[in-house]
C-alpha cells in the first residue's frame, strides 16, 4: 500500500491538517468552547478539495478510490487533530447506501456525502446496544409511506446530519434479526427530535425521537426487512475506519509523549533517557507498529474484494487499536506528570478521544466474544 501515488495522497493531506490545525491556537478556535468535535467549515474545505469522497465511486461525485483511500485521509486527519468527527461516520454510513441503494439513492446521498453533507447512521436504543436486535422503534406502513416511532440513543453526529439511516422494525414474527428495514430519513423531517447527550468527549452523540416521522417508500434502503444483514455486511468498514481514525489518534499520542521525554530533564538529563520509560517506550512503539499493519492488512483484504467477509480481522483491528490508543493516553499522561493534567497539552484530550474508542462502534468484550467464536468456541 505504499505507491507513489498514495504517499503523495497521504502528504497533501498531513499539510493540509499542519496548515488548518498545526498549531494550539487553530485547535482551540476550530473547538469553540472545546466541545465542538466536528468543524463544518473545515469539513466544507476537505469537500472542496474533493477528499471526502476519494473512496466513492466516480459516477456519485466520488473520486473513485478504495477503502484504504478512506482509511489515509480519517488516519491522516485523526493525527492531524481535525475536529472532523463526522468524516468518519459519514464514509462509513455511506457504503450502506453504496452496497444496497438504488441508483438514484446513490446518485442523491453519495453525491451529498461528496458535497459535504455528514451522513448518520441509527442503530442503538436504550434497550438495545450491543444487542441492536432486540430494538423495538417501530416503522408502521401506511399506504406508500412508513410512519416511525420511538427512540434511538448514542447516535452519532445526528446533530450535524443532513439525513440518518434509520433502523427500524417493520415485522415482529420472525427472528429478532428479521423484520428490521433501513431508512433514510432527512433530520430536520417534521417530528424528528434530536437532543445531544452531553460527554466527556464534547458534542458526539445524540438520543434521536421519532414521533410520527413519516418517510416515503422509496427511502427504503435496501431489502424491507434484511436491514439486520445487511448492517453485518457493512461492519467490516465501520471497524476498519475506526480503526484507522484511532491509529492516527494513538500515533499523534506516541508522538507528543516522545517529545516530552526528549525535552524534559530531571536529575541533569533528559527523563526519556532513564531506563524505566526507555523501555516503556519501546513496548508501546512495538504495540503502534502492530496496530498499523492489521489496519493495513485489513484495508489491503477489502481493497481487493469490499464485499468480503472478515469478521475475524475486523474485530482483531477494532479491538487492538482502540485499546492501545487507550493505553498510550494513559501511558501519556503519566510520562507528563502533572504537565499532563492540563488543559494547555493536548494529552488530556488525547485521554478524553481516545477512551471512549474501547466502546463505540463495538466494545472490546463484544470484539473478544466474536474473534473467540470464529475459532469456534
Amino acid at each position: 500500500m505504499s505507491t507513489t501515488a498514495d504517499n503523495t495522497f497521504v502528504e497533501s493531506v498531513r499539510a493540509f491538517a499542519q496548515k488548518e490545525c498545526g498549531s494550539p491556537e487553530q485547535r482551540k478556535k476550530l473547538r469553540g468552547d472545546g466541545s465542538l468535535t466536528h468543524n463544518a467549515e473545515l469539513y466544507a474545505k476537505l469537500a472542496d478539495l474533493g477528499w471526502i469522497g476519494a473512496s466513492i465511486p466516480v459516477a456519485y461525485g466520488g473520486g473513485g478510490g478504495k477503502p484504504s483511500d478512506a482509511c489515509r485521509l480519517i488516519e491522516e486527519m485523526a493525527y492531524g487533530q481535525a475536529p472532523l468527527f463526522g468524516l468518519g461516520v459519514s464514509l462509513v454510513s455511506s457504503t450502506m447506501v453504496e452496497r444496497f441503494g438504488t441508483e438514484a439513492q446513490k446518485i442523491d446521498i453519495l453525491g451529498g456525502v461528496c458535497r459535504g453533507e455528514v451522513l448518520a447512521t441509527a442503530i442503538s436504543e436504550p434497550g438495545a446496544g450491543s444487542d441492536p436486535g432486540s430494538m423495538i422503534c417501530r416503522a408502521e406502513r401506511r399506504g406508500d409511506s412508513y410512519v416511525i416511532n420511538g427512540q434511538k440513543t448514542w447516535i452519532s453526529c445526528a446533530h450535524i446530519a443532513t439525513r440518518i439511516l434509520v433502523m427500524s422494525r417493520t415485522d415482529n414474527s420472525g427472528d429478532k434479526h428479521d423484520g428490521i428495514t433501513m431508512f433514510d430519513v432527512p433530520a430536520d423531517a417534521a417530528g424528528l427530535t434530536i437532543r445531544t447527550i452531553p460527554t466527556l468527549g464534547g458534542d458526539e452523540v445524540n438520543d434521536v425521537f421519532f414521533d410520527d416521522v413519516v418517510v416515503p417508500a422509496d427511502r427504503v434502503i435496501g431489502t424491507e426487512g434484511r436491514a439486520w444483514h445487511q448492517i453485518m455486511r457493512g461492519l467490516n468498514t465501520d471497524r476498519l475506519m475506526c480503526g484507522a481514525m484511532f491509529l492516527g489518534q494513538g500515533r499523534r499520542t506516541f508522538e507528543d509523549s516522545l517529545e516530552y521525554l526528549r525535552q524534559r530533564e530531571q536529575f541533569g538529563r533528559p527523563i526519556g533517557s532513564f531506563q524505566a520509560l526507555r523501555h516503556r517506550i519501546a513496548d508501546l512503539a512495538t504495540e503502534l507498529e502492530c496496530c498499523r499493519l492489521l489496519v493495513d492488512d485489513l484495508a489491503r483484504k477489502l481493497d481487493d474484494d469490499p464485499d468480503r467477509c472478515v469478521p475475524r480481522e475486523a474485530s482483531m483491528v477494532k479491538l487492538k487499536v482502540t485499546e492501545t490508543a487507550k493505553r498510550l493516553a494513559v501511558e501519556g499522561m503519566q510520562f507528563l506528570g502533572g504537565a499532563g493534567y492540563t488543559l494547555e497539552h493536548d494529552m488530556e484530550r488525547h485521554l478524553r478521544e481516545s477512551i471512549i474508542g474501547t466502546v463505540y462502534a463495538g466494545t472490546s468484550e463484544v470484539q473478544r466474544e466474536i474473534i473467540g467464536r470464529s475459532y469456534g468456541l
